[in-house]
């Protein structure tokens, strides 16, 4: 067929508009898993913070992973995985996630949601209901959580 010829013109448009909506409901699907797939993360992580599991956040952040905290700290995850190993210095006496939306661009994830939580930290006892954003890249097969934010609610 040559491309001057309407005919190919009106069946590449034809073909175009067949294929479309397969096209969007796959990609609906494939972000439906990853919305499924960072939610798991986000509620395995509240798992691992009342069960003390340190191990979860060795394997579950990046290598260059940071968070800022609602204190207004900035922690590292070697600084992160160490203190959740030692429940002299963190415990997570209660935890609950609500309003977590997860939002997905391609190899990239960000969930936001609502964190109330009663915790030992360094001493310190808070109970505090805070906003957060976790920011999440697919690297391999595997979800890494690049980056976290948290600030107080209102």
């Amino acid at each position: 067929m040559n491309a001057k010829n309407p005919t190919f013109w009106i069946s590449a448009c034809v073909i175009a508009l067949l294929a479309e909506p397969g096209v969007t409901q796959a990609q609906t699907q494939a972000d439906a898993d990853v919305v499924t797939a960072i939610s798991n993360l986000e509620n395995d992580a509240v798992k691992a913070d009342l069960a003390g599991d340190a191990a979860f956040y060795q394997k579950f952040l990046a290598e260059d992973w940071t968070r800022g905290d609602s204190d207004g700290t900035f922690f590292t995850k070697t600084q992160i995985v160490d203190l959740l190993a030692d429940p002299k210095n963190f415990k997570t006496n209660s935890e609950k996630l609500t309003e977590l939306k997860v939002h997905v661009y391609g190899n990239a994830a960000v969930a936001t949601y609502k964190d109330t939580y009663d915790i030992m930290i360094m001493g310190e006892h808070r109970v505090h209901t805070i906003i957060a954003t976790d920011t999440f890249v697919k690297t391999g097969d595997e979800w890494k959580q690049v980056a976290s934010h948290g600030a107080a609610a209102k």
